[in-house]
């Protein structure tokens, strides 16, 4: 099995990573010409000891063709990942996760939210925000995520460095929050103005899809319903511009 990521910001990511956990697959980069911003992510991966080959435009045009279309732009650079191991060492279990957190944490469940644009935007959210997991459903199909070319792309490489938990009931899971000391928010137009929450040390923000919002059972599940004030003739944010807003807040908080 190999897994392709393509683009400076995905590309230079993931050789970070690699350099810091040296696990994950066996990786080889590939390049066409050596402008200034591949030659400074040649040095990361030669320093990490990855391969490094120089191809021709055709041939890494080649190796991406079985890609969705945004992640077929490789801006000439190619990191190919060997083996079934190639999933990010930053893919936790929750219950492990909860026995090794400190005092404070910011954890973001997304409910039915399918769209890799969505989610990769909303990792570059977490990483920027300082969230420290983001959890995902299993019956969804997102537990590929890791290795979604277009996630990658979409959260300029974040989905490398931010904690992410696939699991099969998100009802349980946020049981498991609570009972670790996470106060539950969905996200929704009909609750609290953002403005007027104090969030508390341990936050868990859920996000539902545009279409549907947050699910019945999972809303019943939050301890706090929390909406973001807007003036536009639209009736609401796409789900990561929502995502980001709260996250920035729960870190403008935390820091004041």
């Amino acid at each position: 099995m190999s897994n392709i990521y393509t683009g400076f910001h995905a590309v230079e990511e993931r050789v970070r990573r690699y350099a810091q956990e040296k696990s994950g697959g066996q990786p080889s980069l590939f390049y066409s010409k050596a402008g200034p911003r591949i030659k400074k992510i040649l040095s990361l991966a030669k320093e990490a000891k990855i391969p490094c080959s120089q191809v021709s435009e055709d041939e890494l045009d080649s190796m991406v063709q079985s890609l969705p279309q945004l992640a077929q732009d490789h801006r000439g650079i190619v990191l190919s990942v060997q083996g079934e191991k190639a999933k990010a060492s930053n893919l936790v279990q929750l219950d492990q996760w909860l026995s090794s957190i400190g005092e404070s944490a910011t954890v973001v469940i997304l409910d039915s939210v399918t769209d890799p644009h969505n989610v990769g935007a909303i990792l570059r959210s977490c990483d920027q925000f300082g969230a420290s997991l983001l959890i995902l459903p299993e019956r969804r199909g997102m537990n590929d995520v890791q290795n979604n070319e277009i996630v990658a792309r979409s959260s300029a490489g974040a989905s490398a460095w931010v904690n992410t938990a696939v699991v099969s009931n998100l009802v349980r899971a946020t049981e498991q929050l609570k009972e670790a000391g996470f106060w539950i928010y969905g996200a929704d137009a009909g609750g609290e103005p953002l403005q007027d929450i104090s969030f508390a040390k341990r936050t868990c923000f859920v996000m539902g899809s545009e279409g549907n919002g947050i699910s019945r059972l999972l809303g019943e599940q939050c301890d706090s319903v929390v909406s973001i004030p807007t003036c536009g003739k639209i009736d609401s944010l796409n789900v990561s511009v929502a995502a980001g807003v709260l996250l920035y807040e729960r870190y403008r908080q935390s820091i004041s």
